[in-house]
């Protein structure tokens, strides 16, 4: 299939998909006219690339860990890098939701503050 059709099939724009191409995360066939060719395995791996996207890595770290399988066996990864990935990501999410924790806070107190009769 050409890129138009991965990307109609994938909702991910063509220039998405040449992006990922050039971090070598999608390595399309070449056509004697130069178009690319994908294959069917395209649509799974840009998937993929799509819910890795959605869980806040980013693209260098998608291409890191793009040919680790992404099923588990008893509730473990089966690639270890994934793994390690995912711990890493875990702590900075939890870092932000800490401080936004702490705004929220401040922001009720001074809110507070300002609602008492002057």
């Amino acid at each position: 299939m050409l890129i138009r059709e991965l990307s109609r099939k994938t909702d991910a724009s063509v220039r998405s998909l040449r992006y990922y191409e050039t971090k070598k995360m999608l390595l399309p066939k070449r056509l004697e006219n130069g178009y690319r060719e994908y294959d069917d395995t395209a649509i799974k791996r840009v998937k993929t690339i799509q819910l890795y996207l959605s869980l806040g890595l980013n693209t260098d770290a998608i291409a890191q860990i793009i040919e680790c399988p992404t099923t588990t066996i008893q509730n473990r990864p089966l690639c270890k890098a994934a793994y390690e990935l995912y711990k890493v990501k875990l702590d900075e999410v939890n870092q932000q939701l800490e401080i936004l924790h702490n705004v929220q806070l401040r922001l009720q107190e001074t809110i507070s503050e300002l609602d008492k009769p002057g």
